[in-house]
């Protein structure tokens, strides 16, 4: 079946659409044509411009300058693990294969199609003919398989979602066209080629820099809308117009429309804020919950707020004593007031509590689980942890009586640091000794997947299909490098075949519903609120909500998912001139 100009299916993936349709719709985007925000969730102001300007508006060339929350390690895919100020600026130098659009499908994007054979064992993409790289290679199917072969299946490989370890081959048809030979069925396999595994960069240009150990993750090459030309770290990423881009927009002009990007790590919250009230800087990016209240209050500045299947909390390293005690966990989840630390991070009209990876507004989202979910009882915070202390078997290896240390690693953000005060108070009013340590986010990031903390704070979730959210979050610990919290178990492992295999809805939701039960019970991770994130941009600055998914000439086809995770897709931004 031709699907370069339909969402990815076949017989058993028409039923699956439906489902990524309904599951993987933003909660709420700060725009005018928003529909899925939740009535009972934050408020929805009117954050953009009342008559959004459409292509026949746009005027060419000039420079948007970008403040991101924070800087990013490396940039090669494979090697790095991209935070969401890295995919910000990443999105603009590598296209990705697939998409997800505005409706919650998946579609071509690189690729001319990608589909699947009947048993749902093979994936088969066909590359976008004349497609090049900045560096003028072609974007062939070798390439590919190389990136594949060379940099993400390979035990170093990081930052990458658990579905690299069901590729058993990656193997080249023809020119353009490749496949990727599975272990077993996976109906939603195409979700994985939107994010890193299925970025296209260079693999010319990144062994020239000396590949993967040499400078290759220094700069980007891929077939983007925008170029690489210099990286300063913790100072600016320059980007310029490539001018030799695939992609056109509706009149059939071709993007992108800015003549350069440039992205600037800005730690401080209030630092960013006031760069883009003060036009120091075009656009920001935040993730912390006050910061979106502040955003709303800047003058001639439009804001594009959105909350999806993302929340902010605690992860517990459940391989490290005393975290890895069931009774320590429950003390842990216990001892917190939720909607107290939910104030601490702007309010619930900003965000609501969360108890699970989805946000009321999900059709994967469960009432009954919401009820279960342990939170602010510190008696029975006090219980559990007594039953600890008195242990003499204890993991900690202290003796009876003694009182349990916990260390809590987190950013030195203000209000992260706000949050982990609040966070100490609870566990040390229910006997806890804390100690608050803070750690710039790339040393945070790398602790995380070298598995050297106790307890983290950290977001968790995402829009793609439940399978592949929970299958890199609770696969095996060997196999799934960002199965952080090292909790996995027989009775997730059966609900994931369920939904690896199932296109049945019920059916799905009964196996996401026991996995979020079952997370409730051994909590290797607390929740605080959903994340809801904000771009706030100059008026002068169009398109940030507004990219599209392109269709067979390269024209749009499709509405992309807005501005979600406050990440732009940056060939369709233009600048008033």
């Amino acid at each position: 079946m031709n699907t370069t100009s339909t969402p990815v299916r076949s017989r058993y993936w028409r039923i699956l659409a439906l489902l990524l349709a309904f599951g993987l719709v933003a909660a709420a985007c700060g725009n005018d044509s928003d529909t899925g925000a939740d009535p009972d969730g934050p408020d929805d102001p009117d954050t953009t411009e009342d008559a959004a300007p459409g292509p026949e508006d746009v005027t060419r060339g000039g420079s948007v300058s970008v403040g991101l929350e924070d800087e990013q390690a490396n940039w090669l895919p494979g090697a790095a693990t991209f935070s969401n100020p890295g995919v910000a600026a990443a999105v603009a130098v590598y296209d990705p294969i697939a998409a997800r659009a505005e409706d919650g499908q998946v579609y071509p994007f690189l690729a001319e199609s990608i589909e699947p054979n009947d048993e749902l064992t093979e994936w088969t993409v066909t590359l976008r003919e004349g497609v090049q790289f900045h560096d003028g290679t072609d974007l062939t199917a070798e390439v590919m398989k190389t990136i594949f072969d060379e940099y993400l299946a390979i035990e170093e490989a990081t930052g990458l979602p658990a579905m690299v370890n069901r590729v058993e081959e990656v193997r080249v048809d023809d020119e353009l066209t490749y496949t990727y030979v599975l272990d077993s069925a996976i109906a939603p396999f195409p979700d994985a080629l939107v994010g890193p595994m299925g970025w296209a960069f260079s693999v010319e240009a990144c062994e020239a820099a000396g590949g993967r150990d040499g400078d290759c993750g220094e700069q980007m090459v891929g077939t983007g809308p925008f170029v690489f030309e210099s990286w300063i770290r913790d100072g600016e990423l320059t980007l310029s117009r490539n001018p030799d881009y695939w992609r056109v927009d509706a009149n059939g002009e071709q993007l992108p429309y800015l003549d350069e990007l440039v992205f600037q790590p800005i730690p401080d919250e209030d630092a960013r804020l006031n760069s883009v009230a003060s036009g120091t800087i075009d656009v920001g990016q935040t993730l912390r919950q006050s910061s979106v209240r502040a955003a709303r209050e800047l003058d001639d500045v439009a804001t594009y707020e959105s909350i999806g299947n993302n929340g902010g909390g605690s992860i517990f390293n459940t391989a490290m004593a005393p975290t890895d005690d069931l009774r320590v966990r429950r003390a842990l989840a216990y001892a917190v007031d939720q909607e107290d630390l939910v104030e601490v991070l702007g309010g619930t009209d900003i965000t609501p509590p969360q108890t699970q990876f989805f946000s009321p507004d999900s059709p994967w989202y469960s009432a009954d689980v919401a009820d279960a979910w342990p939170s602010d009882d510190p008696e029975q915070a006090e219980e559990h942890l007594a039953e600890y202390v008195n242990d003499p078997d204890r993991s900690d290896g202290r003796a009876v009586g003694d009182p349990v240390e916990i260390d809590f690693y987190c950013p030195p953000d203000p209000t992260l640091v706000d949050l982990a005060q609040a966070y100490q108070g609870f566990w040390q009013a229910v006997g806890f000794e804390v100690n608050l340590i803070a750690l710039d986010q790339p040393t945070h990031i790398q602790n995380a997947i070298a598995g050297d903390y106790m307890i983290n704070c950290w977001r968790a979730g995402g829009q793609e299909d439940p399978f592949i959210t929970l299958s890199s979050a609770f696969g095996d610990p060997e196999t799934t490098p960002v199965n952080f919290t090292n909790y996995s178990s027989e009775s997730i492992d059966e609900n994931l075949e369920i939904l690896r295999t199932s296109t049945d809805f019920d059916v799905r939701y009964a196996a996401v519903e026991d996995i979020m039960f079952e997370l409730a019970d051994q909590v290797p991770q607390i929740w605080t609120a959903g994340t809801a994130t904000s771009l706030f941009a100059d008026d002068s600055v169009h398109g940030i909500a507004d990219w599209t998914i392109p269709g067979p000439d390269g024209a749009p086809l499709v509405e992309g998912n807005g501005a979600l995770n406050a990440t732009v897709f940056w060939a369709e931004v233009w600048i008033e001139q």
